[in-house]
């Protein structure tokens, strides 16, 4: 499992009337996360029946990297905005590809 990727799904939930203002802050992500050393996939999907339901599909070469991106100063920046717009924390998974 070393040379194995981290894939992360990562679910963020915005409050009913925050939807444009939350979509707003993720989609401030995407660039500079796609320039981190280690991101391969960075995408922001938003659900076709559920408007409020944003997942992050990510893939990184290690943990190591993925800690680095969480602890990046545009992802601490977001996270510092979704106070009032998330119905709760979000929900960051992270995977090994099986098959």
């Amino acid at each position: 499992m070393t040379n194995q990727t981290i894939r992360v799904v990562a679910r963020v939930v915005a409050l009913p009337d925050k939807i444009e203002a939350l979509k707003a802050v993720l989609l401030e992500l995407i660039e500079p996360t796609r320039q981190e050393t280690g991101a391969i996939t960075y995408e922001l999907l938003q659900n076709q029946h559920d408007p409020t339901d944003f997942t992050f599909v990510e893939e990184w070469t290690s943990n190591e990297a993925l800690n680095n991106h969480l602890d990046s100063p545009h992802l601490q920046e977001a996270a510092a905005k979704l106070e009032g717009l998330v119905a709760n924390a979000p929900d960051i998974r992270r995977y090994y590809l099986v098959a």
